[in-house]
């Protein structure tokens, strides 16, 4: 069995590879294209430019995203982190203690209860996390913005379900 057909359907002609004219393209199409486009995405993303003022803190793609919940939504409890970042309040943990070792964020105790530590990016490292996150926040306005907010939500909606088909794959 063959796991995708042999015809293809270019997306910038609009034609299959046998040159004919297509009106739709199929299924095996999108995850033709998809499975030969998200490694040149991954791999362009990985090559996002850690800013200079952070370089010597061997940071990686974690921490970023870490970094980027900070950013856009403040300072946030620990367990609040976790949930968003889909993984265990002690992997957060320790990521926050290595970035408030290096400096990058503060960890203060929540006024309303004193057993909970609020993170926040530390202010002498929030331009430089802004430009490490920028071209991505540029390209993402980029793709989303022509669309709909329905289509947004279908795309959004459509990563989530391939990540999570690609751990299910694994276990």
């Amino acid at each position: 069995m063959a796991l995708l057909s042999k015809q293809s359907y270019c997306w910038g002609c609009g034609m299959s590879s046998d040159g004919g004219a297509v009106d739709e393209p199929t299924v095996d199409d999108g995850v033709r294209t998809l499975l030969l486009l998200m490694p040149r995405v991954v791999a362009r993303t990985k090559r996002t430019p850690v800013p200079k003022e952070l370089e010597k803190f061997n940071l990686a793609p974690r921490h970023l995203s870490l970094l980027a919940y900070l950013f856009f939504d403040g300072p946030l409890a620990v367990n609040e982190l976790a949930t968003r970042l889909e993984v265990a309040p002690a992997t957060v943990s320790l990521l926050v203690g290595e970035l408030n070792r290096y400096g990058v964020v503060d960890r203060d105790d929540d006024p309303s209860d004193r057993r909970r530590k609020i993170v926040g990016i530390a202010d002498g490292h929030l331009q430089a996390v802004r430009r490490w996150l920028e071209n991505g926040v540029r390209a993402w306005r980029a793709a989303l913005e022509p669309l709909s907010p329905a289509e947004r939500r279908t795309f959004v909606e459509t990563l989530r379900v391939y990540e999570r088909e690609l751990d299910a794959g694994q276990e």
